[in-house]
């Protein structure tokens, strides 16, 4: 249904910037719907202010966290310049399709993934690609991908609050964000940033994981905060979320990635994360 909006505003301009999920002048339903043999019960964004926090790891994470706990999940790598997905799961054949749409490759464990690079002649190429491209891709992976029936389907979001978060909160039936992040001097402002995007584009915070929160001395167990003292409680209250999980730098989880056996992956550090999602 159409609804008031702030005088001076129009639909094409609502359509092509952030208000567009708040402010409203005329506003438009823009989501896009789902390949017919897609049966997604949550889709659940991961993003990040800034490059370099590990928000695939997280996304990773939690796909494996849900398979471990009996749910069906899967994967949108919506990373497209950056794409990690499939290799973190020794993924390295193209995605194939038909008629109905492209079939998303399977991990060993079971996950659905879907990334630029299934789709590249070679996955070691740039993809070089202005924004708009960009994003008519990341739509293209929720409405021609047969994603089959899912319990979650994670997007692993660039960093920032560009065209990529603003086309997946528009058009993708978001039903909520996990914000990761570090425990470095600008951190408050950064998860800020993500919190008031997705709070504009009226899509919950699930809560926040902080990655890199600590170095376990594998002598002694002292936790070594490597990148200062964590500050992400007294923000997580300020902003009305939670923290979900702090994830040291652990070894076992690069190698298991530098492997490309992340289909074998337990992270700990997120256990129970789920059953808030549910």
């Amino acid at each position: 249904m159409a609804e008031e909006t702030n005088s001076g505003c129009t639909p094409e301009a609502c359509a092509s910037c952030a208000h567009a999920g708040s402010c409203s002048s005329k506003k438009v339903d823009m989501k896009e719907p789902a390949n017919p043999y897609s049966q997604v019960k949550k889709v659940i964004a991961v993003v990040s202010g800034k490059g370099g926090v590990g928000k695939s790891l997280v996304a990773a994470s939690l796909a494996r966290t849900a398979v471990e706990e009996g749910y069906t999940a899967g994967i949108l790598d919506a990373d497209i310049t950056g794409p990690s997905i499939p290799k973190m799961y020794g993924i390295h054949e193209s995605a194939v399709g038909s008629e109905e749409g492209m079939f998303p490759c399977t991990a060993k464990d079971g996950t659905k993934i879907m990334s630029v690079n299934l789709l590249l002649e070679k996955e070691s190429d740039p993809v070089i690609w202005r924004g708009p491209i960009i994003a008519s891709v990341v739509k293209q992976f929720w409405t021609d991908v047969m994603w089959g029936d899912l319990d979650f389907l994670f997007v692993d979001m660039p960093p920032g609050t560009g065209d990529v978060p603003l086309t997946v909160f528009q058009s993708l039936p978001v039903d909520g964000v996990v914000i990761v992040t570090s425990p470095q001097d600008l951190v408050q402002m950064i998860v800020e940033k993500a919190y008031r995007m997705a709070e504009m584009m009226n899509i919950p915070v699930l809560g926040i994981v902080e990655n890199y929160s600590y170095l376990a001395c594998p002598d002694c167990g002292k936790r070594i905060s490597v990148f200062g003292e964590s500050h992400i409680d007294e923000i997580a209250v300020r902003l009305g979320t939670e923290v979900l999980g702090k994830m040291p730098i652990d070894p076992k989880l690069s190698e298991i990635v530098e492997q490309e056996r992340f289909y074998e992956a337990k992270n700990k550090y997120l256990e129970k994360i789920i059953e808030k999602f549910v």
